[in-house]
């Protein structure tokens, strides 16, 4: 996720619907590096929901992850690849505090090499998703 700016601090503040953008692979296959998503800030948050919070070490960067379960001390948050890293299995539970909103849609842009009308009408079908809360994906990754 890119880090956070005063731009986006404002917008926040006027707005509950910011855009932020994928950066790195912790949330494949359900985000890809470059996918905009919009995020709804102060939305109710649920076991199952992919989230925007803040690294607890590093505040001013904003990390995409999805919770799995409210613990102790915060939520416990994972990515959805888990060769990425970076998620509560290095830096424990994240405080809700920390938690900014939630991901409501997801938008993909066309590849470079997408000139075939079937490569187009595909990408036209694919490129604007809602990312629901998938509560089976809570379960597998809590069994992690």
């Amino acid at each position: 996720m890119p880090e956070l700016s005063q731009e986006i601090e404002r917008t926040r503040a006027l707005l509950p619907f910011v855009v932020a953008e994928v950066r790195g692979p912790s949330m494949v296959p359900t985000l890809h590096h470059g996918d905009q998503l919009l995020v709804h800030y102060g939305a109710r948050i649920r076991p199952g929901d992919v989230i925007v919070l803040r690294h607890p070490f590093q505040q001013d960067l904003l990390v995409v992850k999805r919770a799995v379960e409210r613990r102790e001390g915060g939520w416990w948050v994972l990515g959805d690849n888990p060769y990425a890293g970076g998620d509560s299995t290095d830096f424990g539970a994240v405080p809700e505090d920390l938690v900014l909103g939630r991901v409501r849609l997801r938008y993909r842009r066309p590849g470079a090499g997408q000139r075939s009308l079937f490569a187009v009408v595909r990408w036209a079908l694919t490129a604007a998703r809602p990312v629901l809360g998938d509560r089976s994906v809570s379960r597998r990754l809590r069994a992690r």
